[in-house]
C-alpha cells in the first residue's frame, strides 16, 4: 500500500543540531520525487536562546509560503494554533510546517495526565529537554489532526512518521485521536543505550543482560525511556536505523523492530568533476593555513590531513581513542609523512581566536609564499582555533594536556581541535562542513556508540577514505557489502571494537595512518575511488524501498481498523 499523503515530525526538521537533520534533509528529495508535495515536514517553530528563553527568530533553513494552504493556514489563526507554512530549503524543497509549542506548557499536567491515563507514560521523573520535546510533539499532532479534517478524510492512505523519542507523544496522541492513520516510529539511538554508553558502562557485553526498565530508574533516565518504549509497543510499525540498535531495541525497549530503516545520502551535496577539484585544492589551503598561523610553521600540501568530526560524545564518538591514536602515531617510526589531525567537534565554544584571525589575515593579504613560513614561533595553545568557555575542564585540552601533546615544532603529528560548528561563518574556517570535508585524506571515526554513522558516509561520498568499527551501523554494513572486514584500500577500514579492547582499537588507527603515509598516489586513487563506490551503495535511491516497506505496514493496521470500525 502506498501512502497519498506523509507527515513527517521531528525536531531537526529546519533546525539543524545533529545527525538527524541530515537523514531527513537528505532524503527530502527522494521523497520529493515519489510523493511530489504530499510529504509534509513538522518542525519546531522556536528556537532556545542562551538565556533559556525562546526566540521566533528566522531559521535559516526555512522559507515561509503564506500562498501554500492559504484557506488552512487562516483557520488554525482563529483555532489559537501558530503555524508558519513554507519550504526546507534543502533540495528538493518539501513543505515544511513550523509550530509554535510554547503556548501548550500552561497545559503540561493535563497533557502529561492524558499520556499516563492512555499510555502508562511515566512523565513525573521529567525534567532538562523533556518538556519542549513533549509540547512540541504535541503541538505537532494538533497540525496533523487539523490539516486531516480541513482537507482528508478516511479514501487517503496517510502517514504519520514521528523520529525519536521526542516525537513519541504526538505519535501515541495519532494513535488515540486518528486511528485512520498509519503510525510509524523510529528510534535512532535508545535513549537508555546511549545512556548507559556515555555513563560508561559496558554496553555490549552485558546487552542479553540489561533491563531497560531498571537501567532508567538507575540512570534517573525514566520518563524519556518510558515514552520511547509506549511509543515503540503501540506504533503501527516500529523502526530503526541499523542492525546493532535492532538488537538494543530487543533487549532495552522489549520490542523486536518491523523494519530497519538504514540512513542513505543524496550525492547532490557532492561536486562534480571539475569543481570537486577545485575545492579540494581550496578546502587543502584553508586547513593549512589555519595549521600554519596557529603553529608557527609551513606544512606543505604533501601533509597528510586528517579529522573526525560529529557531536561532543567524548566516549560514544571515539574522540578519546583518536586522541590515543594520534598520540602514539607520534612515535611512529613507520609514519612517513607529517600528519596535520583536526577535531572538528562542537564545543562550548567563546569566540574565535583574535590573534589567529590577525595571522590568517596575514596569510591571505600575502600571496606567492607558499613555501615561505610567514611565521616561525606557535601561538600561545596551539591546540585550539576557538576559546571555550571552559578551557580548563575541556576534555579534548585535557587529554592532550595529560599527554603532553603541545604541537612542538619537532613533532611529525599535529592535533588541532576545531570547537565549533562549520557553518561557514566561525570566524576562522569561514567555509561549510561539505566544503572542508573533501580536503581531507583520511577520516576518522573510531565509535563506541553509534547507531548508524552520517560522518563516514558523509566521508566516503566525498572520496575520502576513512576508518570506522564495527560497533557503527554503518561499518557493519560496509562489512556486509565487502564480505569481510573493510581494509583502507577498500576505502573504509573496519576496526573491530568490543567494550575493552580501546588500547587495541588505538594501535590499528595508528598502524592504518602510518601505512597509509607510505601509499602511492595509484594507492591513495584505489582507495578514494573504491569509498566513492561504496557510497554509491547508500544512495538513498538504493534505500528509500525500506521506508516504502514500513508505509506498507502501517497502512495495511490503519486500514485493518478501518474495517473493524
Amino acid at each position: 500500500m502506498k501512502p497519498d499523503y506523509i507527515f513527517e515530525s521531528s525536531w531537526e526538521v529546519c533546525n539543524k543540531v545533529g545527525g538527524i537533520y541530515t537523514v531527513l534533509s537528505t532524503r527530502a528529495k527522494t521523497l520529493q520525487e515519489a510523493h511530489h508535495d504530499q510529504v509534509i515536514f513538522i518542525g519546531p517553530g522556536l528556537w532556545k536562546r542562551e538565556d533559556g528563553n525562546y526566540s521566533k527568530k528566522e531559521s535559516p533553513y526555512f522559507r515561509e509560503d503564506q500562498t501554500l494552504f492559504a484557506d488552512w493556514q487562516r483557520e488554525t489563526k482563529e483555532n489559537g494554533l501558530q503555524v508558519r507554512v513554507g519550504r526546507w530549503t534543502v533540495p528538493g524543497e518539501p513543505i515544511a510546517i513550523l509550530v509554535d509549542f510554547v503556548p501548550y506548557f500552561e497545559k503540561k499536567n493535563e497533557i502529561y495526565g492524558w499520556l499516563w491515563e492512555h499510555y502508562s507514560v511515566d512523565s513525573l521523573h521529567a525534567y532538562g529537554d523533556y518538556d519542549e520535546a513533549s509540547m512540541f510533539s504535541y503541538a505537532a499532532a494538533l497540525v496533523v489532526e487539523s490539516f486531516y479534517h480541513y482537507y482528508l478524510n478516511d479514501k487517503q492512505q496517510v502517514i504519520y512518521h514521528a523520529n525519536e523519542w521526542m516525537c513519541g507523544l504526538g505519535a501515541l496522541y495519532i494513535n488515540n485521536k486518528l486511528p485512520q492513520i498509519g503510525t510509524i516510529f523510529t528510534t535512532h539511538a535508545t535513549s537508555i543505550g546511549r545512556s548507559i554508553a556515555g555513563n560508561m558502562k559496558p554496553l555490549y557485553d552485558y546487552l542479553f543482560a540489561y533491563n531497560g526498565d531498571q537501567m532508567a530508574g538507575e540512570l534517573n533516565m525514566q520518563s524519556k525511556h518510558s515514552i520511547e518504549k509506549q511509543t515503540a509497543w503501540n506504533v503501527d510499525c516500529f523502526t530503526t536505523v541499523s542492525d546493532i540498535t535492532a538488537k538494543e531495541c530487543v533487549e532495552l525497549l522489549d520490542k523486536p523492530v518491523d523494519v530497519v530503516l538504514p540512513n542513505g545520502f543524496d550525492d547532490s551535496f557532492v561536486p562534480s568533476a571539475a569543481q570537486f577539484t577545485r575545492k579540494r585544492k581550496a578546502a587543502r589551503k584553508r586547513l593549512l593555513d589555519v595549521a600554519n598561523a596557529l603553529l608557527g610553521e609551513q606544512l606543505d600540501d604533501d601533509t597528510l590531513i586528517i579529522s573526525t568530526s560529529g557531536r561532543y560524545e567524548f566516549r560514544n564518538k571515539g574522540i578519546d581513542v583518536f586522541v590515543e591514536a594520534m598520540n602514539r602515531l607520534l612515535r611512529d617510526k613507520d609514519l612517513k609523512k607529517k600528519v596535520v589531525a583536526f577535531i572538528e567537534v562542537p564545543g562550548w565554544v567563546g569566540e574565535p581566536r583574535k590573534d589567529l584571525q590577525e595571522r590568517l589575515q596575514r596569510i591571505q593579504n600575502t600571496p606567492g609564499t607558499q613555501n615561505t613560513p610567514i611565521f616561525d614561533t606557535p601561538l600561545e595553545v596551539p591546540q585550539v582555533t576557538h576559546w571555550l568557555h571552559n578551557m580548563s575542564h575541556d576534555n579534548v585540552l585535557g587529554m592532550m594536556k595529560y599527554y603532553d601533546m603541545h604541537n612542538r615544532k619537532d613533532e611529525q603529528v599535529k592535533v588541532i581541535f576545531l570547537p565549533c560548528y562549520l557553518d561557514g561563518k566561525d570566524g576562522i574556517v569561514n567555509m561549510t562542513y561539505y566544503d572542508i570535508v573533501l580536503g581531507n585524506d583520511l577520516c576518522i571515526y573510531p565509535s563506541y556508540y553509534e547507531p548508524w554513522g552520517y560522518t563516514p558516509l558523509e566521508a566516503v561520498a566525498f572520496k575520502v577514505p576513512c576508518i570506522t568499527t564495527d560497533l557503527a551501523g554503518f561499518g557493519l554494513w560496509a562489512n556486509t557489502v565487502f564480505g569481510k572486514y573493510g581494509e583502507i584500500e577498500d576505502g573504509v577500514k573496519v576496526i573491530h571494537r568490543t567494550d575493552y579492547n580501546y588500547s587495541e582499537v588505538a594501535d590499528n588507527i595508528k598502524d592504518t595512518v602510518a601505512a597509509f603515509s607510505a601509499f602511492t598516489k595509484k594507492q591513495v586513487d584505489e582507495a578514494r575511488k573504491h569509498a566513492s563506490q561504496l557510497s554509491k551503495k547508500a544512495l538513498w535511491r538504493e534505500f528509500i524501498k525500506f521506508y516504502e516497506e514500513a508505509y506498507d505496514i502501517a497502512l495495511r493496521k490503519a486500514e485493518e481498523r478501518k474495517v473493524k470500525k
